[in-house]
């Protein structure tokens, strides 16, 4: 086999593995970046649930109060 064509194989057989290596280390990075963003999702969902629930608490609060400051009830 000629220096060339030796050459050649080599550098065609190196540039396989790299772009194999690459499209792996690509496939891994993408799953990683998907996985942060379900997190990120979920964090957002609590933070929002818990603001939420503030909100219904503090409803709660201020309807106690209304009631306990007005009577309440049904005129029939």
């Amino acid at each position: 086999m000629s220096r060339a064509a030796k050459a050649t194989l080599l550098g065609s057989l190196i540039f396989c593995g790299v772009t194999v290596w690459g499209v792996h280390y690509l496939q891994r990075k993408e799953l990683e970046d998907m996985y942060k963003g379900v997190i990120r999702d979920d964090e957002r969902r609590a933070a929002k649930l818990r603001e939420r629930q503030e909100l219904l608490n503090e409803s709660q609060r201020k309807r106690e109060l209304y009631e306990s400051v007005q009577k309440v009830g049904r005129e029939t």
